[in-house]
C-alpha cells in the first residue's frame, strides 16, 4: 500500500538527494546470489537463490525463514506520523463502526491502515497541541518500550486539538466482558483459577516494565489508564495485553515528559526517583483523567497521578479478578430509601479479617463461578497484596517490581496446584454390565 506524501516515520531521516541505486554483486566463490530487497525485508532469500540448493536445505531454510519472520513481527517498529487524510480514509470518513472505548471522552475505530489491522483512538489534547517535531520525538522515545503483554503503538496523527492514536488490533475481549456477561451472569470466560492468575501476572509484568524499564527514556512514565476495559484477554491460554500505553504522555495528561538520554551519566537521583509527583499545568486543568473506582485518593483530591496511582489501580483490578465484581456495587436500602454503595476494597478487608475467625469467609468472597476450586492460601496472598496496593497512603504501597515478583510466585504455586488436580490418564473406567 502506498504512503501518503504527508505521512512520515517518526524516526525517518530526511534526505536532500536520492541515493544512487547499488547493483547487487555476486561473490565468485559462492553459489548464492545476493538477496533482493523485498526478500531481505522478509528475512528470506529470493526464489532464484534457493533454486540452486538441494531440497533438504531448502526445506530447513524455509522453516527458519518462517521463524525469523515471526520474530520480526514481534520486534518494535518505528512509529509513524500519519496524515489526517489517511485516518479519514481508513475510518470511512469517521463513519465506520466504532469499537469500545475506555473513556467517555474518546472514540475508537477498528479498521485497516497500510495493510494492518489497527485500532484508532481519538482523544483531545489536555494541554497545548504538540507540533509535528514534538510528536515525532515523543513517538520515537515511546517506541523503544516493547513487551509482549503491551499493545504496540504504531503511530499517531495530530489534527488541531485532537490526536488520533494508532495501535495494533488485539483480538479477544476486554477483561470486564470476560468477567461479567450481562446476558448470562452465571458464565465467565475466566472459569478457572489459573486463567485469572495468568491475567494478573501479565498485567503486573507489563506495569513493572513501564515503570522500571523505561526510566532511561522518559522519566516517571505513568500509564494512568488501568482498568478492566483497557486489558485485553487473548488466546486459549488467557494471556493479557495492556492497552493505551503512552496515551497519557501523547495527550498531554502527563507533564511535558522530560525525554532523557540513555547514557547513565545524564541521569541524576531526582530524575530517577520513582515516586516524584508530576506537576500540574499552568492552566490549572487536571492533567489526568481517571475511571471511577480505579482512582487513588490523592488522584481524586488534586488530580496528580504518579506511578503509585498505577499501583492502586492494579490493586483494584486484582480484586476484580478474584471476586468477579465491579469496583463499586450499589444496593437499595428500603429503610433509608436510598442506594448504598459498597466498595470491593471494603468487602475484601472484611473477608481477610474474618479469614482468621472462620475459614469460610474468604471462600464466600471469591467468585463462586470458580466452583470453589482454588488454593485458599494462594488466594489469601493475592487479596492481601491487592489491599496493600490500595492503601490510602501512597508511600505505603509497594512498587510494581515487588508486586510483579509476588504475583509470579503465586502463579507458580497455582500452576503446581493445577497440575496436581489433573485427572490421571493411566486408569480406565467401564460402565458395561457385569
Amino acid at each position: 500500500m502506498c504512503r501518503s506524501k504527508m505521512s512520515v516515520d517518526a524516526t525517518q531521516p530526511i534526505r536532500t538527494s536520492p541515493r544512487p541505486a547499488k547493483t547487487p554483486t555476486r561473490s565468485p566463490s559462492s553459489n548464492l546470489s545476493t538477496p533482493s530487497k523485498s526478500a531481505a525485508a522478509g528475512f528470506g532469500y529470493s526464489s532464484s537463490s534457493t533454486s540452486t540448493l538441494g531440497s533438504g536445505y531448502k526445506s530447513n531454510h524455509s522453516g527458519s525463514s518462517s521463524r525469523l519472520s515471526s520474530l520480526r513481527h514481534n520486534l518494535p517498529e518505528n512509529p509513524t506520523i500519519y496524515d489526517i487524510s489517511e485516518i479519514r480514509s481508513a475510518t470511512n470518513g469517521f463513519l465506520a463502526a466504532r469499537g469500545p472505548s475506555s473513556s467517555s471522552s474518546s472514540s475508537s475505530w477498528r479498521c485497516s491502515l497500510r495493510g494492518k489491522d489497527v485500532t484508532i483512538i481519538l482523544r483531545r489534547f489536555r494541554q497545548r497541541p504538540l507540533s509535528q517535531a514534538q510528536l515525532g520525538d515523543l513517538l520515537s522515545s515511546l517506541s523503544r518500550s516493547h513487551l509482549a503483554s503491551i499493545a504496540k503503538l504504531l503511530g499517531a496523527c495530530a489534527s488541531g486539538d485532537d490526536i488520533y492514536l494508532v495501535y495494533e488490533f488485539v483480538p479477544g475481549a476486554c477483561l470486564s466482558d470476560c468477567l461479567r456477561n450481562q446476558h448470562n451472569p452465571s458464565f465467565t470466560v475466566l472459569g478457572t483459577w489459573l486463567s485469572r492468575v495468568q491475567v494478573a501476572t501479565d498485567v503486573a509484568h507489563a506495569l513493572d516494565y513501564i515503570h522500571n524499564n523505561t526510566g532511561l527514556i522518559i522519566n516517571n512514565l505513568v500509564h494512568n489508564h488501568i482498568d478492566s476495559s483497557s486489558i485485553m484477554v487473548t488466546g486459549p491460554d488467557h494471556h493479557a495485553k495492556l492497552c493505551h500505553f503512552g496515551t497519557a504522555q501523547l495527550c498531554g495528561e502527563a507533564s511535558e515528559g522530560s525525554i532523557v538520554d540513555s547514557g547513565e551519566d545524564n541521569i541524576d537521583e531526582e530524575n530517577s526517583s520513582r515516586s516524584r509527583k508530576l506537576p500540574r499545568s499552568n492552566s490549572m486543568v487536571m492533567q489526568f483523567e481517571g475511571v471511577r473506582g480505579y482512582m487513588s485518593p490523592e488522584f481524586r483530591a488534586n488530580g496528580i497521578a504518579t506511578q503509585k496511582s498505577d499501583v492502586y489501580a492494579f490493586g483494584v483490578v486484582l480484586l476484580e479478578l478474584l471476586s468477579g465484581e465491579e469496583p463499586f456495587k450499589y444496593r437499595y436500602d428500603k429503610a433509608k430509601g436510598d442506594f448504598i454503595r459498597t466498595s470491593i476494597i471494603d468487602t475484601a478487608m472484611v473477608a481477610v479479617e474474618g479469614c482468621g475467625k472462620e475459614e469460610g469467609w474468604l471462600r464466600q468472597w471469591i467468585d463462586r463461578r470458580l466452583g470453589d476450586s482454588f488454593p485458599v492460601e494462594a488466594a489469601e496472598k493475592l487479596v492481601r497484596l491487592a489491599l496493600e496496593c490500595t492503601c490510602d497512603d501512597p508511600d505505603k504501597r509497594p512498587d510494581m517490581r515487588r508486586v510483579a515478583g509476588k504475583v509470579s510466585k503465586v502463579y507458580m504455586q497455582s500452576k503446581v496446584w493445577s497440575d496436581n488436580l489433573k485427572v490421571p490418564t493411566d486408569i480406565s473406567v467401564s460402565l458395561a454390565a457385569r
